[in-house]
This record gives C-alpha cells, structure tokens and sequence, in this order.
C-alpha cells in the first residue's frame, strides 16, 4: 500500500511543476491582459482629454466671435443712434437756404417790414432747433479751411489777402462736428 501511495504522490510532485508552471504562464498572461486593458484605457483617456481640448478651445474660438459680434453691433447702434437724424438734417438744408434766400429779398425790398422780421425771428428760432439736436453752421471767418469750405470762385480784393474768405454764396453746416455740406465761398487772389 505505501508503494500505491508513493506513487501517486510522486506522481502527484510531477504535476506540481507542470501546474506551477501553467499557473506562472497564467498569471503573465492576466498581467499582458491588464497591461493591454490598462494601454487601452490610457489610449482613451489621452484620446477624450484630446477631444475635450479641440472643444474646449473651439467653444473659446466660438465665445470670442460672439463678443465680437456683440461689441460691433452695440457701436453700430450707437452711431445709427448717434447720427440718426443727419438724413433728416440733409434734407432740411434746402428749406433752410430757401428761408435765408427769402429773407434777404425780403430785407432788400424792406429792412423794417413784418415780413422782413417773421423770417428772421423763424431763421432764429430754426437755428435754436438745429443746435439742440447738434446741427450747427459752419463758421466763415477770414481763414479759407478745406476741410469746412469750398472756394468754388477766386475774385480779386483790394481788402482782403490772398486765400482768405470774400463771400459766403452758400452755409454749409455740420452734424456733432461732421461736415453736411461744406460752404460754399469766394476766395481772394490778387496776382
């Protein structure tokens, strides 16, 4: 009997390397399966913190066109605001220069006439009404400017110098300090 017993348990110790052995082979493949679980793993995390870049900086792209948008739309309104009654003013001048044109007939036939004085006492009170809303005229003083003037004729003047204003032939008038329409004027040249 200790013969049957020795021989399984020699039989017994041949299959313990070999079991050992499966057991190591085992336990390198799980480690392989968990280094390639782990590699995958690692593979989508770096590949959503990649996408979650790309997101992130093209909702920053997206958010700074927005604020851009915003800003531009805001100065637009403020100026259409800021100049919303220069058409409005642009059309006046018209009736503004039939007003002045009536009058001087009017003063040249009679300084002292009613009618004389209800166009002026108008010309006045449109004045007040145009500079409250920013619409002024421009000033014609001896100094010929480009910028406010138009010299649409040179006359020879003993009085004045070269390049400096003779006759106002039109007002010109400016909107918060944008020119509607230059005046038209004569300038000196005594060549």
């Amino acid at each position: 009997m200790k013969d049957k017993h020795n021989q399984e348990h020699d039989h017994l110790s041949q299959e313990e390397p070999e079991s050992c052995e499966k057991a190591c082979a085992c336990k390198e493949q799980q480690g392989e399966e968990m280094q390639e679980a782990s590699g995958k793993e690692c593979e989508i995390k770096e590949d959503f913190e990649l996408k979650y870049q790309e997101m992130h900086e093209k909702y920053l792209r997206v958010h700074a066109d927005f604020e851009n948008v915003k800003k531009r739309l805001e100065r637009d309104k403020s100026m259409a605001l800021e100049y919303a009654y220069e058409k409005i003013a642009l059309d006046l001048l018209p009736v503004i220069d039939a007003l002045l044109g009536a009058h001087r007939s009017a003063a040249e036939v009679d300084k002292e006439s009613a009618l004389t004085k209800g166009l002026e006492l108008t010309m006045e009170k449109l004045h007040e009404v145009l500079a409250r809303h920013g619409i002024e005229g421009i000033e014609c003083l001896e100094e010929f400017d480009p910028n406010f003037h138009n010299a649409i004729m040179q006359v020879k003047s003993e009085e004045k110098e070269n390049g400096k204003i003779v006759q106002v032939l039109q007002q010109g008038y400016k909107y918060k300090g944008r020119v509607l329409r230059p005046a038209m004027v004569s300038i000196a040249k005594n060549d």
